[in-house]
């Protein structure tokens, strides 16, 4: 398998010394020491907010932080669109505006009030074979009380080559996969869904041998069995498979996605949940678990998810990784990005099933099929921070046939990059899944149309 090649800029460290006063002038930056923050700007990407620690001005040394303050994942088409030349010649840039005050608004009124702007030129095309630092230190952004106001920032770039995959069809619909190399798309896996009937606890599914079903042990430990006639989804379940038909991960739902009570929705207090599977030693082992529920959000609805990690395939504590929401109307990106956020990769936050041991030990080394080696080791044993992988969403009622990108230093086989393929099926899937139940569900769904 041939990656892509990926650009992954950083902007990190960010502080602010200035001098505290009562009056200032349009030209003159006078924070507050907590309510500083800046809008990061780059072409063609949507903005980011991070928040400006404040460092005052007799300060003799820069307090020892590495705060990821935002990130941008550009494709080779991206950086060509950046770097071409505009009738001016210049360069890309990357913008920061600096605000004082807090980040967010109310009833359309911006809450901050812009004070220095900061630009900093980029060379992505030199960033594409190694790694380039366009801006390490501290930049002037102008004076006050008498006295130089600076603003510093770390702004870097490193390749970050990718593993790129597609759904040439819905999730379930049973489309095959391919890997997309430039123009050339390559069939690399096919997926099957099925539905387990609610009436016989079986698989049915006109092309999944009985052997791929999940282990009744699997259910017992990381999910439940509830009953809610007509208010609960359940008995969903997608298998990827190799060109050879050969099973090399499994997507199933383990608790049921069921309406909470005097509503139409799945509620985050009792989300649904799904168990990633991988084989080894002749049966399935999980490797992750996806929960995922109907957020509350406005005037519009999102779907909620959180996905942990399963240390050595026990059923102990689980690593959260990523915790975050998708818009229903909009659809986005399911994400894994470690040190991003706190709980984005955070590794260090454990979550304790009922019935399940303490915590589970770490494998040491990059996940095989059937060998019972998980590759957790990058993530949990070298403090790994950076992109793992990522996956479109399609909003509600729209056809979705996921991109699915994963780092090259999490795939050293095509039954690792399986196991990402089947994760991505699984978040696609929850959309329907938490759809309201006062909405039709699609034929696929159903497991009279399985017949």
């Amino acid at each position: 398998m041939d990656p892509c090649p990926f650009i992954r800029l950083t902007i990190n460290n960010l502080a602010l010394k200035a001098p505290q006063a009562a009056k200032t002038s349009s030209s003159v930056v006078h924070p507050s020491p907590s309510t500083s923050f800046c809008k990061i700007k780059l072409k063609n990407f949507p903005p980011q907010t991070a928040a400006i620690p404040y460092i005052p001005l007799d300060a003799t040394q820069f307090p020892e932080i590495q705060t990821l303050a935002a990130t941008f994942h550009l494709s080779s088409s991206d950086v060509a669109r950046l770097s071409s030349r505009s009738i001016f010649g210049s360069k890309p840039c990357l913008k920061i505006f600096i605000y004082t005050g807090r980040a967010g608004g109310a009833c359309g009124v911006n809450p901050g009030r812009h004070v220095a702007e900061v630009s900093v030129p980029l060379d992505l095309a030199g960033a594409q074979g190694k790694q380039c630092v366009f801006h390490n230190g501290w930049i002037s952004v102008g004076k006050g009380a008498g006295k130089e106001s600076s603003f510093h920032l770390n702004v870097k770039a490193e390749p970050d080559p990718r593993f790129v995959f597609q759904f040439e069809g819905e999730p379930e619909c049973s489309p095959q996969v391919v890997q997309i190399q430039g123009s050339i798309r390559q069939p690399v896996f096919t997926c099957k869904f099925s539905c387990r009937n609610t009436s016989d606890r079986t698989m049915r599914s006109r092309s999944l041998p009985p052997e791929t079903s999940v282990p009744r042990s699997w259910l017992n430990s990381f999910g439940s069995e509830r009953e809610r006639p007509g208010k609960e989804r359940k008995g969903w379940s997608i298998t990827v498979h190799d060109l050879s038909g050969s099973p090399v991960a499994m997507a199933s739902i383990v608790t049921p996605f069921v309406a909470s009570p005097g509503s139409d929705r799945v509620s985050r207090s009792n989300p649904g949940s799904w168990l990633i599977l991988r084989p080894g030693d002749g049966t399935w082992k999980p490797w992750g678990r996806l929960e995922a529920w109907r957020e509350r959000g406005g005037a519009t609805d999102g779907l909620g998810y959180r996905f942990e990690l399963i240390p050595d395939g026990s059923s102990g504590a689980g690593i959260v990784l990523t915790e975050s929401s998708i818009s229903s109307h909009r659809g986005g990106k399911f994400s894994i990005e470690l040190g991003s956020s706190p709980t984005a990769g955070s590794v260090s936050r454990t979550r304790r099933r009922s019935g399940g041991s303490s915590g589970g030990t770490s494998p040491a080394s990059s996940p095989r099929g059937g060998s019972g080696d998980y590759g957790y080791g990058l993530w949990l044993g070298s403090g790994y921070k950076g992109f793992v992988m990522s996956a479109s969403v399609e909003g509600e009622g729209k056809c979705s046939k996921p991109c699915v990108e994963v780092s090259v230093q999490h795939v050293s086989c095509m039954e690792d990059a399986a196991a990402y393929v089947a994760l991505s099926a699984a978040i696609d899937l929850s959309m329907d899944a938490c759809r309201l139940f006062n909405q039709r569900m699609r034929k696929e769904l159903c497991s009279e149309s399985l017949g």
